[in-house]
């Protein structure tokens, strides 16, 4: 795009006109590179793709992946200037928008144009979101999610309570309670749901390798500051025996360990640094801990920040609970997802317990590592090939793994890619958490749940105030709907500055 006529460029140094046809002579050589890179990127996806309903949104995502390998900053002031869309918006259908915009300069540089805008294939993001996660006449258009506490099971009032303010989609964690409460739970959401006379999903969390705290070499209650010291052991009585030692859940973690390496626990309130390593254990000197200090104890969830844990992303356990979970479950979600071979796994399993008549659950991606997240559009792809898909964006093991600070932009461009491919979102993890447990949001989880708008789903988590959380979720969501619809403002009237 050297020839462009920047933005910073004098207005009189073209006319529109002429301006007109320098964008568009930029604009078609950048499609045309595009077109060549995504048919590259298709030819390797084409082959593994069964589903024909997927195979134009595999499409779009790759023309979209070609498209955001360039930067089309210094085109989009001059199609401003010429009242045409700046290509901001147009994820979910690069084709079409690119074809339109060719055809308007054309048109107004005075040029003929054979460009015509492709018509949309395959299903919209709206009907996916509502197969997904529940369609409904009236209310938001984002879905909310619920996870059930254990005693859910026993108490069918709270499940129709909860629908009745507004639950869309109700999730079981595997990672708690067993068969026989799962049971009951899924028994008493198809009640509410019949009694709704609307289709209410069931997403399964499976749990995954756990990354955990497994023992502790003491059992006295011991809090960490910054400059102290503790071991992660192979076993308890390895190690010095003036450190604490911890053994952890799985091996992965222990190999991983390098001098130097960063080690956070329970989602980043401790961090420490490796600070000698030995062929049984590793040394670590706490850098950051909570002003009180940090009580350590097992079950505490470990991360390895930039870390690539080579290991499997179904457990034994998993396996076990997809033999529940086929059968019942509308949505798995798959916990540590990181590799199409992961996705792979899951469709093997989930295709040996089959049931006939019944179709297999859908896949919900959980990103929650550096990993996963560089592998996204070929784990979107993987699932998607096979059956309907959706993603997690797991802000709580993602922020400790790729950093607070880039959380922020990372999930929008989670929200951007999914578009692109035409696949719902659930915004996860901590949303109006002061609430539901404390029954009172924070000023900054309520400006974090009007951000949730632009997902297609947001979950929330369980705590005894549940049910004003899930009511007053429902109430920001319509608002912001008046406002925004994805990456779009709503120009609708504003009332507040009347006269």
């Amino acid at each position: 795009m050297d020839g462009i006529v920047r933005s910073d460029q004098p207005a009189a140094v073209m006319c529109r006109r002429g301006l007109a046809r320098a964008l568009h002579g930029d604009l078609a050589a950048l499609r045309d590179d595009l077109l060549a890179r995504s048919d590259a990127r298709m030819a390797q996806w084409e082959p593994a793709i069964r589903r024909d309903a997927f195979r134009p949104s595999a499409r779009n995502l790759a023309d979209w992946l070609a498209l955001r390998e360039t930067d089309l900053t210094p085109l989009q002031g001059p199609l401003a200037r010429l009242g045409l869309s700046t290509l901001g918006r147009l994820d979910g259908h690069v084709r079409p928008s690119l074809a339109a915009v060719l055809a308007a300069l054309a048109d107004i540089g005075g040029e003929p144009s054979d460009e015509v805008p492709p018509a949309a294939e395959g299903e919209s993001l709206a009907e996916r979101r509502d197969a997904l996660f529940g369609a409904r006449s009236e209310g938001p258009s984002t879905r909310i999610m619920v996870t059930l506490p254990a005693e859910a099971a026993g108490d069918p009032r709270l499940v129709r309570s909860l629908v009745a303010e507004g639950a869309d989609v109700f999730r079981i964690n595997c990672a708690h309670d067993g068969p026989q409460e799962w049971a009951a739970m899924v028994a008493h959401i198809r009640e509410a749901s019949r009694a709704s006379d609307r289709h209410v999903p069931i997403s399964m969390d499976l749990g995954g390798p756990k990354f955990r705290i497994a023992e502790l070499s003491t059992e006295r209650k011991t809090r960490l500051f910054p400059g102290d010291r503790l071991a992660f052991a192979a076993s308890t009585s390895a190690g010095p025996k003036h450190l604490i030692r911890a053994t952890l859940s799985h091996p992965a973690l222990l190999e991983a360990l390098t001098e130097d390496a960063e080690v956070t626990i329970d989602d980043g309130r401790l961090r420490a640094v490796v600070v000698g390593l030995a062929r049984d254990h590793a040394a670590l000197e706490v850098r950051h801990a909570p002003t009180k200090g940090f009580k350590i104890k097992p079950g505490k969830g470990v991360n390895l920040p930039g870390r690539n844990l080579r290991v499997e992303a179904l457990t034994p356990a998993d396996h076990a609970a997809l033999d529940f979970v086929v059968p019942h479950a509308d949505l798995v979600a798959f916990s540590f997802v990181q590799t199409p071979a992961d996705v792979q796994a899951l469709v093997a399993a989930l295709r040996e317990r089959a049931v006939p008549g019944r179709p297999l659950p859908a896949i919900l991606l959980k990103i929650e590592t550096p990993l996963a997240l560089r592998n996204l559009p070929e784990l979107i792809v993987a699932a998607g090939a096979e059956l309907p898909v959706g993603v997690m964006i797991a802000r709580g093991d993602l922020a400790v793994e790729i950093g607070f600070e880039r959380l922020s932009e990372i999930q929008e461009e989670i929200l951007w890619l999914c578009e692109a491919a035409q696949v719902p979102v659930v915004w996860a993890t901590q949303v109006l958490e002061g609430m539901a447990k404390e029954g009172q949001a924070s000023r900054a989880e309520v400006t974090d749940a009007a951000m949730s708008q632009r997902a297609d789903c947001v979950m929330l988590n369980k705590g005894p105030f549940i049910l004003p959380t899930v009511a007053f979720l429902r109430g920001i969501l319509l608002r912001m709907d008046r406002h925004h619809a994805k990456k779009s403002d709503r120009l609708g009237p504003l009332h507040l500055w009347a006269r």
